[in-house]
């Protein structure tokens, strides 16, 4: 008889049926486990809590054998229970607070943990990489040679290497040293040293302001007149010097074209520049003490150009210093809108010191 010829009406009657067998959530969270790995997918158990991790451990190893039936049953009821989820939320505060990161304040998150008594989830290790440099050599500096050595070692090793440059040359010999003396430290105490560490980050005074006090000033004055920011900055002298250079250095005016803008951009600030105004800055610029940056821009324009505003500026006659003022902000305020753009880069100012050295 043929292998593929139906069996009689009455054998299969006879036929055992193969039920699925009854298993416990346990047993079935262990077969799809089993079954997504076997499929090469990349499951995050170690975001589990440990006690899940060893439950379905011993569950796992408990198991031998499980019938197509019984497995097609398992994966049907899995389906059906993803399929009918419509909307899941993260289990407790810690879980909220992670998936509201970077959508509410700051501050509000950090006072959140507190309270609650809650960590940033995930592997501490993961969010000490991700410091910048100076982070982590401020860490460093403050931790006993152990802890930075374990630090060190956990970290990748072209930014390790970075790290040490950047430390004096006994304190790095102390910990590359320290870093032998690492290989009998357990899993758990790296760990905790992870958590510690960052806990520390957690606890630091998060600042109001995104940018530093010379960086808000400096904004603030290249917005106000002349008149105004050379009196604050005046005054700024005589109270702290270094709070004046520090402004001075964020400030952008019509003064500093000549020094921070290159040659090749200034045809393409002035494109975006209203001509009359461009007219009555360079008009007024001699008068404002600004002859230096109006003469930078004419050598840069086209040849025909500059002719053109030569004789527009000697029939413009007086223009009043309110009105100069004004213009010459615009200029600055359109170089500052190309740069936010990406459109343009102003060259940073050398300090006197670096100038002596290169000269």
């Amino acid at each position: 008889m043929n292998d593929l010829t139906p069996l009689p009406a009455h054998s299969q009657a006879h036929a055992p049926r193969i039920v699925p067998a009854k298993l416990t959530k346990s047993a079935k969270a262990a077969i799809v486990v089993r079954l997504l790995i076997n499929e090469g997918a990349d499951i995050p158990l170690e975001e589990l809590p440990p006690e899940l991790q060893a439950q379905l451990t011993q569950q796992m190893g408990a198991m031998r054998v499980v019938d197509r039936v019984t497995l097609a049953a398992v994966i049907e009821e899995f389906t059906e229970a993803v399929e009918s989820i419509g909307l899941s939320f993260p289990g407790g505060i810690a879980g909220a607070l992670d998936a509201l990161d970077g959508k509410i304040g700051r501050e509000t998150s950090a006072r959140l943990r507190k309270e609650a008594g809650v960590r940033a989830s995930g592997d501490p290790w993961q969010r000490l990489r991700a410091l910048a440099p100076e982070d982590l050599q401020r860490i460093i500096e403050q931790e006993s040679t152990e802890v930075a050595a374990v630090l060190l070692s956990k970290l990748d090793v072209p930014v390790a290497a970075g790290l040490l440059g950047r430390l004096s040359g006994p304190e790095a010999r102390r910990i590359t040293y320290a870093v032998s003396l690492t290989s009998d430290v357990t899993p758990d105490a790296v760990d905790r040293i992870g958590l510690s560490l960052a806990a520390q980050q957690d606890d630091q005074k998060i600042p109001a302001f995104s940018s530093g006090a010379a960086e808000r000033l400096g904004a603030i004055l290249n917005s106000s007149s002349t008149p105004t920011r050379d009196d604050v900055l005046s005054g700024l002298d005589e109270t702290d010097q270094d709070l004046a250079s520090a402004v001075r250095k964020a400030i952008f005016t019509f003064a500093n074209i000549p020094a921070r803008i290159s040659p090749r951009d200034v045809p393409r600030v002035l494109r975006i520049v209203d001509p009359a105004m461009l007219l009555t800055a360079m008009a007024g610029a001699e008068a404002a003490g600004f002859a230096e940056p109006r003469d930078f821009i004419l050598e840069n324009m086209s040849g025909r150009m500059a002719d053109q505003m030569r004789e527009d500026i000697a029939e413009s006659g007086k223009i009043k210093p309110a009105d100069a003022d004004e213009a010459m902000s615009a200029i600055v305020a359109a170089i500052r809108e190309m740069e936010q753009s990406g459109d343009l880069e102003i060259i940073e100012e050398e300090e006197e010191g670096e100038e002596g050295e290169d000269a």
